[in-house]
């Protein structure tokens, strides 16, 4: 993408990247009101067709670009929160659920306050499903977002409004967290980077100081390699008082990494789903033309398998996710003041909280120990090479209504998730960081990812690499039906 743009329209900007259109805010060509507003009539037209922004802050995000923003790397540039994890003081917040009511937050998150001073200009709130339990963005509350590759189709979860607000150019960017692949799965079903990044990255504080055990990070999903990067280098970081955090960079910059070619690296395919389900065909060759791709550019491919116990690490995982749960709406009730009720919540999330309200210390703390050998296991594996290469889904991007439970079978929605979603949870086990690259598309249409992890702590060599292949495959040309 070039760096800046003369005699552009409001929409030939919605398909500069992040780091583009700040370029031009600090040329002078635009304006940060001009970038802003352009993006708001982007966001107004194709919103109702996508449903990916739930609560509008278009006249706050109007008020900052007109006045004074900090002069950071990204001043001016539109952006989206995820209405899960990220708060902004004053503005709504309710993590998909009809219990939050009204309710507004009352802090900002440190994550957020780092987007604000890097000059972000925060324009709403995206979509995403009741406590971010499944990988398909369908609320009961706010109804679902549609993909703008195919609108009856799912964007992906948890994340799924800002994957279709950033693919369908509303904006080049926006905030998305991942518990068990929500960052890379709505990445994969709309087409684009996103990058998980090593456990503790990114600061939860002030309200936390870890989630569920370390298994929930947070990042941005964009269109670029180098936004996502350079994203992290304005963000990352720890707070005092944090419980622990990552290990620091090696290089300059998270940013000069992804502009660099990785030296010839030891690459590993996977395509075996680590629990045994079953994996799509077009899924198992997206990750095999990508390992092709990888092998041309001079890396050492091999094949690779984990050995995971899937009955008892998917037991472990669905445990602990419980678990957390009922801690996620328990930290609601104490917001709220008041106890939830079966109906305050959807059947599967009252399903889930009451398993993790069933559940002893004991059973708990098992589960834990059952990931952590799990972990451990993983984490081997890796001396073995630098990189691993998997589908990031199991399946193309599923049609809407995929994951709903059928009467009295309230988990069954879960269930059917993790044969969807096999290859991305383990990660978040381990802490290892993982991208989800738009590296191929079906034979329908539908983007199909492709993810790449890393050692613990190394984001660098996945950048250098993930730039390395969006120079060799470029996919910022792809546009989808709806769109700016």
């Amino acid at each position: 993408m070039s760096d800046t743009m003369s005699d552009t329209t409001g929409d030939d900007m919605a398909w500069l990247d992040a780091t583009a259109q700040a370029a031009l805010v600090r040329a002078k060509e635009v304006s940060p009101a001009e970038l802003v507003g352009d993006a708001i009539a982007r966001m107004e037209r194709l919103n109702p067709q996508l449903n990916a922004i739930i609560h509008e802050l278009y006249d706050r995000a109007r008020a900052e670009a007109d006045g004074p923003l900090p002069d950071g790397p990204f001043r001016g540039v539109p952006f989206l929160l995820k209405d899960l994890g990220a708060e902004l003081a004053g503005t709504p917040f309710s993590e998909g659920m009809a219990f939050a009511g009204d309710y507004r937050s009352t802090v900002t998150q440190e994550l957020t306050q780092r987007y604000l001073d890097a000059g972000f200009v925060i324009c709403g709130k995206t979509n995403a499903p009741e406590l971010g339990i499944l990988p398909t963005t369908e609320p009961r509350r706010f109804g679902p977002s549609r993909n703008p590759w195919q609108t009856e189709h799912s964007t992906g979860g948890s994340s799924g409004g800002s994957a279709a607000a950033v693919a369908s150019g509303m904006v080049p960017a926006a905030h998305a967290n991942d518990g068990g692949g929500s960052i890379r799965i709505p990445a994969s079903c709309c087409g684009l980077v996103g990058l998980k990044p090593t456990r503790a990255r990114n600061s939860l504080a002030p309200q936390y100081g870890d989630l569920m055990g370390g298994l929930v990070c947070e990042h941005v999903v964009t269109r670029s390699v180098r936004d996502s990067a350079a994203i992290l280098d304005v963000t990352a970081g720890p707070v005092p008082g944090d419980p622990y955090w990552a290990p620091p960079r090696r290089g300059v910059s998270f940013a000069a990494a992804a502009e660099v070619p990785p030296e010839r690296l030891r690459i590993a395919v996977l395509t075996a789903s680590p629990t045994g389900s079953d994996v799509d065909p077009e899924c198992i060759a997206a990750a095999h033309a990508a390992a092709a791709l990888c092998e041309s550019l001079g890396h050492h491919m091999e094949e690779a398998s984990l050995e995971v116990d899937g009955d008892a690490f998917v037991g472990d995982f669905v445990n602990a996710w419980a678990a957390g749960n009922a801690w996620a709406l328990a930290d609601w009730e104490v917001r709220l003041g008041r106890a939830a009720t079966e109906e305050d919540v959807e059947p599967l999330t009252w399903a889930l909280v009451s398993l993790g309200r069933s559940l002893t210390s004991a059973q708990y703390l098992l589960a834990v120990q059952g990931l952590q050998r799990a972990s451990r296991r993983i984490a081997q594996a890796f001396e073995g090479f630098d990189v691993l290469v998997t589908p990031t889904l199991a399946e193309p991007p599923a049609p809407l209504g995929t994951f709903d439970s059928p009467p009295g079978e309230p988990l069954a929605g879960l269930l059917r998730a993790a044969a969807y979603v096999p290859f991305t949870p383990p990660f978040n086990v381990t802490g290892q960081p993982g991208i989800s690259l738009p590296l191929h598309w079906s034979d329908a249409g539908l983007p199909i990812g492709v993810q790449f992890v890393g050692r613990f702590g190394d984001e660098e060599t996945l950048l250098s690499l993930a730039g390395e292949l969006e120079r060799a495959a470029p996919w910022a040309w792809r546009k989808p039906p709806v769109a700016a």
